[in-house]
């Protein structure tokens, strides 16, 4: 067997395996038809010259010679035909034309008007034209123009991800094109290159052989024609050594066909290339790090990092269910995006659910974790991910794909500040209540196709552990706060029934003025009004409050607490300023939202610098089809939370205020606070930066949700 017969036979084997390959897994795809008919061609084509380069009867001369014929008509037209499929536009009529024309070259055939003759070279059995055939030469250069020319403008066009493949198919049909105008040669009556004493050298199979493996390559990586391929550890090194393999082959295939005559037999040929291939195939298996010694980079290339960074997130995702401590899982996570998927930037939005506001809850870098009240439940962003049931959503438009729906342009404009690259939706029970923003790799490679399968698992797998954990965060809270409240009451009912005597004692004493000293007495009265203050304090927080709901003006009722901060401290020239939208009316506890109020502005005052301000801000925050809802901010210019208690604030009992005087409180300022906004069903945030200011957000509902009636009332 000759050196490029062989060629012919494995470019025969590997484009019938890629066509079957592709038959298979996506059949009814718009790329499969044109493909299909161009593997059948180019299979053809090979297995025509596979047998006119060795030695054949006469009337097997002329059939395989047609068979090879049919192939090389239908070659140019059908990987047109596909380059233009990829594209995304369609030319039905201008294809239904086309393939008519080619089917009458096909059909010129059988009658020698389009091949007249065989004849015989050093280098196999070549076609003697026909008049038929000179047609064809002028739509072969028109389809190999029109092949090329839509090659390069798709990768213009194409974003990242689709310009890579595009690119090393670009290539490889200009060195098929070539080689293949190459073979015509000797169809044309030249046996040695124009010019020249060089005598021809068939490579228009070998190119068929280059051809099969970037058409693999693209199947494998970047799921060219939509064909997914799930690939493991162990296949990674069958790659490996099929590269090895393709490597070898090609290399022999050169010297087997420059070598002089009868120097390289196929017995040396094959003997040499499975030589080489048990040889790497030992090598790997003795010494394993012998493939990944040193840098990987060309590897990770090659192999599209399909399979060791696969299996690290793999392994990430079967230890999520370890996990219980939201912090420990979201640094690991970074750790996985950063370092292994290779990801500049990222965050995190989830959805508080006691008023149904998104923030920004993790980024990368680290920025203000702010509210974002423009995303709403009924968003463009969520309508995408809930309607469509799309696992992703493509947020740079580079990446954009042509005929996509309104509502996905839309939910890529509402996200376009955020510069990322994709969305995915964190759900529950098909209900999404996050999102994770992803942004461009560190080395501004594009994302792959395995990539983004293996982000859409990861983050399918992150919101089922997100959601159970803050489910039982807030079950946590809850327990805890009871205990915390059975432990308040007992100890504030023994203090007081203590301290009541001898708080009369001390009343009476003072005003008969007998039998005490008169500095220790305004001391120890000072100091128990103090305990009665924390006792008062721990009563409440321990109470099993019913709130008394009425219908009043919550912008009079900031006033009132404002004027009351006014007048308590103006030692401390502090301006407490505040802005409402008119009036407001709201269903609320007047007495509790009064306290609440003068209790975060008292805060906002001991934490603030004589000459500084406070602003008190109150805002509408519109719901359509619900009542509005009611955001309070307190704004000071103060020395702020550091980062390590900001987490701790809320809890009783926790205070930073170790020094002042008895005004200073017991640490359960805050804690009442958001027993307050709880009992009134909203939601309380800090956010705070050392020596710039705390701003605390109460969001609230203007109305409060009725009970259900009862079965039994209904009847009644």
């Amino acid at each position: 067997m000759k050196p490029l017969q062989i060629a012919a036979l494995a470019a025969t084997i590997f484009n019938i395996s890629l066509t079957l390959l592709v038959l298979r897994s996506q059949f009814r795809a718009k790329t499969s038809l044109p493909y299909t008919v161009w593997g059948i061609s180019l299979t053809l084509w090979n297995l025509g010259a596979f047998f006119l380069m060795g030695p054949l009867a006469r009337e097997s001369q002329w059939l395989w010679e047609l068979v090879l014929q049919v192939g090389v008509i239908f070659l140019p037209l059908s990987l047109w035909h596909f380059c233009v499929a990829i594209s995304g536009r369609n030319w039905t009529r201008l294809w239904v034309l086309l393939y008519l024309i080619h089917a009458g070259f096909a059909a010129s055939l059988f009658n020698g008007w389009f091949i007249s003759d065989v004849r015989q070279y050093s280098f196999g059995y070549w076609g003697v034209p026909g008049p038929i055939f000179w047609l064809y030469l002028l739509c072969y250069g028109a389809e190999s123009t029109g092949i090329l020319v839509t090659l390069a403008r798709s990768h213009q066009k194409a974003g990242p991800t689709e310009r890579a493949h595009l690119k090393l198919m670009l290539a490889a049909t200009f060195v098929m094109i070539f080689f293949g105008a190459n073979d015509l040669l000797p169809i044309i009556g030249y046996d040695h290159y124009p010019g020249t004493l060089v005598s021809f050298v068939p490579m228009g199979n070998l190119a068929a052989v280059l051809y099969a493996i970037i058409i693999a390559y693209s199947l494998l990586q970047h799921q060219f024609l939509n064909v997914h391929v799930s690939l493991s550890r162990a296949t990674a090194q069958a790659v490996r050594l099929i590269f090895v393999f393709v490597i070898e082959f090609i290399l022999l295939l050169t010297i087997a066909t420059f070598a002089p005559p009868r120097q390289f037999t196929t017995f040396s040929f094959v003997a040499a290339l499975f030589t080489v291939l048990a040889s790497a195939l030992i090598a790997s298996l003795v010494f394993p790090r012998l493939f990944g010694k040193g840098d990987d980079t060309l590897e990770r290339r090659i192999l599209g990092d399909r399979f060791e960074y696969q299996d690290r997130v793999r392994g990430f995702i079967e230890s999520m269910i370890w996990y219980h401590d939201l912090e420990s899982l979201l640094d690991d996570l970074q750790d996985l995006t950063v370092n292994i998927f290779r990801i500049g930037s990222y965050r995190i939005i989830l959805r508080d659910e006691t008023n149904q506001v998104f923030s920004v809850f993790r980024a990368h870098p680290a920025d203000p974790l702010a509210q974002l009240p423009e995303l709403k439940i009924h968003s463009p962003v969520f309508q995408y991910f809930e309607w469509g049931k799309a696992e992703y959503l493509i947020v740079n438009p580079k990446y954009a794909r042509p005929g996509e729906r309104l509502i996905e342009r839309q939910a890529r404009e509402q996200l376009g500040r955020f510069n990322a690259e994709f969305c995915f939706p964190l759900a529950s029970q098909n209900e999404p209540f996050g999102l994770f923003l992803v942004g461009a790799k560190i080395n501004d490679t594009p994302f792959t196709a395995t990539d983004i399968n293996l982000l859409v698992s990861l983050v399918k797998n992150m919101s089922l552990m997100v959601n159970q954990i803050r489910l039982k965060s807030q079950i946590l809270q809850t327990q805890e706060l009871d205990l915390l409240g059975r432990m308040s009451r007992g100890m504030a009912h023994d203090l007081n029934n203590l301290l009541t005597p001898v708080w009369t004692l001390l009343q009476l004493s003072g005003e008969s003025g007998d039998g005490f000293d008169e500095e220790l007495l305004p001391v120890a009265q000072r100091n128990i009004k103090t305990m009665r203050a924390y006792i008062k304090e721990a009563l409440f927080f321990s109470e099993n409050l019913r709130l008394d709901l009425q219908l009043g003006r919550f912008d009079l009722v900031i006033q009132h607490a404002v004027d009351l901060a006014r007048a308590s401290r103006n030692k401390k020239e502090v301006e407490v300023v505040s802005v409402t939208p008119g009036e407001v009316l709201a269903e609320m506890d007047e007495v509790l939202i009064q306290r609440l109020i003068a209790n975060l502005i008292s805060n906002a005052l001991d934490a603030s610098r004589s000459g500084t301000q406070i602003h008190v801000h109150l805002d509408r925050l519109p719901r359509p089809g619900e009542p509005d809802w009611l955001r309070l901010r307190v704004v000071d210019q103060g020395e702020g939370i550091p980062k390590e208690n900001l987490s701790r604030i809320l809890k009783p009992y926790f205070t930073t205020k170790n020094r002042g005087d008895e005004t200073r409180g017991f640490g359960l300022g805050l804690a009442i606070c958001r027993k307050i906004v709880n009992l009134h069903g909203g939601n309380l945030s800090i956010a705070s930066v050392v020596k710039k200011g705390t701003t605390v957000q109460v969001d609230l509902p203007s109305r409060q949700p009725r009970p259900a009636a009862s079965p039994l009332a209904v009847s009644a």
